[in-house]
């Protein structure tokens, strides 16, 4: 019995024993089908060669560089789509073209034009739009049907201004338009004109002129545009101020939106006290990205670095203060030139805040980076693009004025009442000069719109927006890629 019990306990160890030897079990493997994603689209060939220019110039020049997000040209359709995308947060000015030859021509002064300036207005109490005339070029399509500053446009070819068709005023190729009539309790409608647009070179010396009042010959003179190639008019301008002995001068700066710095260069060195100007006295100095600032200090480069007065110019008038009549279209180079002289002279602005533009830009196009290889963009050659590459300050570090700059007296300007530019009646000319002599200036009352309205919108043709640039024209562009 003891014998049978002693082999049963060891039969159950044993098989305890067997039991604890044996492998785990070996676990079921699953296999997870893979999942193949199709292949990608990618964007047309000539899509991607201009991807390639706009992320290549951006990447090189561009004042926000280090902030472009990483996007794959090749799955971007949409180049100027592309473009937007790569822009800096505080950046409202860059912009790239597809007719970088008609923009050029647009920074010369070369447009296809009716030759007018407009503001548009919507009426409160109906969302109706409407147009009213800034100011004319003389010998211009709308100069010669008899358009005037003041003049209302309440009808395009015989239907409604919308949101959708208003700006085919600047950049349509005919149109009829019919002119409202501002009476006791609102407008009617007038006659009606026909126009075609044409090409135009446009002097921006529009109005040169001396008024003599209370003992003083102030000199004014309205300039619409800064552009380099018309110099010599502001030399003939000025010229014609010292020869009539000027005591004081107004510049009309309202509707400028700015221009080369050439230009600005040029009127500012024409304008300042002499000692300054003899001087070479800084006028603005240049902020780039880091990697272009670099090159420029270790180089001894300071023609890159800050525009200064110049002693060459022809005209030098050597004044010690200037009054500029100034609004919502004074933009870029016009800003530019009133902070930049600031320093140096006694600048009053009269009129109406300033639009706020403290960088400047410059022109790129295929050229600039494939030069080498030009048949690579024989496709798309007249692409361009203008990227903010500097921020300016002036002498005093003056710079950031993103909300522009207040004017020294704040004055409305009124275009209903139909003045015209160089009147001693016209509001911001009127307190400038009340403000040079001292003394008021009587003025016939014009009759007023009584219904409620506001200006949303103006320009002068369809580079408007591009126009507010300051625009470099002395890069060096051999650095470039290097």
């Amino acid at each position: 019995m003891k014998m049978l019990k002693r082999i049963i306990a060891l039969l159950f160890i044993l098989a305890v024993f067997m039991m604890s030897c044996q492998e785990d079990p070996i676990p079921e493997v699953v296999v997870e089908e893979e999942i193949v994603e199709p292949p990608k689209e990618e964007a047309p060939e000539l899509t991607q060669k201009i991807n390639n220019f706009i992320s290549v110039a951006m990447e090189d020049v561009y004042l926000w560089y280090n902030e472009l997000p990483d996007i794959d040209t090749r799955y971007e359709f949409d180049s100027k789509e592309y473009f937007d995308k790569l822009l800096y947060v505080e950046d409202k000015w860059s912009f790239l073209t597809d007719d970088v030859q008609a923009l050029e021509n647009s920074f010369q002064g070369i447009e296809k034009s009716y030759g007018w300036s407009l503001a548009f207005g919507r009426f409160s109490n109906t969302n109706n739009i409407f147009a009213l005339v800034e100011f004319v070029y003389p010998n211009t399509p709308a100069a010669n049907a008899g358009i005037k500053r003041g003049d209302i446009i309440v009808l395009m070819n015989n239907a409604d201004l919308t949101d959708e068709n208003y700006r085919e005023l600047l950049n349509g190729e005919n149109l009829t338009i019919t002119l409202g009539v501002l009476t006791d309790t609102g407008i009617s409608t007038g006659s009606t004109v026909s126009m075609t647009a044409v090409e135009l070179n446009l002097d921006p010396v529009l109005i040169t002129k001396v008024i003599e009042h209370e003992g003083h010959k102030i000199g004014y003179l309205f300039y619409a545009q800064f552009i380099s190639t018309y110099n010599s008019s502001l030399d003939v301008a000025f010229q014609y101020f010292l020869e009539q002995q000027i005591t004081d001068l107004v510049m009309d700066f309202r509707y400028n939106p700015g221009g080369y710095t050439s230009a600005a260069q040029h009127l500012c060195s024409s304008v300042a006290p002499v000692n300054v100007v003899n001087s070479n006295s800084t006028l603005v100095t240049f902020q780039w990205n880091d990697k272009y600032q670099r090159y420029w200090e270790d180089n001894n480069r300071s023609d890159q670095l800050e525009i200064p007065l110049i002693n060459s110019v022809p005209i030098k008038m050597g004044l010690e203060r200037m009054h500029v009549l100034t609004g919502a279209g004074t933009a870029s180079a016009s800003e530019l030139s009133i902070t930049g002289l600031k320093p140096y002279m006694n600048v009053t602005t009269v009129g109406e805040t300033t639009y706020g533009k403290y960088t400047a830009s410059i022109t790129l196009k295929p050229e600039d980076f494939y030069s080498e290889s030009p048949t690579y963009y024989d496709d798309f050659d007249n692409w361009g693009i203008q990227p903010i590459v500097i921020r300016y300050a002036n002498s005093q570090g003056v710079t950031d004025f993103k909300d522009g700059f207040l004017p020294d007296i704040a004055v409305e300007d009124d275009l209903w009442g139909g003045i015209p530019l160089g009147d001693i009646t016209e509001p911001l000319l009127k307190a400038a000069i009340e403000d040079i002599t001292g003394t008021s200036i009587s003025a016939l009352k014009k009759a007023k719109i009584e219904i409620p309205y506001t200006i949303f919108d103006r320009g002068f043709s369809k580079f408007d927006a591009n126009k507010r640039e300051v625009v470099i024209d002395h890069l060096d562009k051999t650095l470039l890629m290097k």
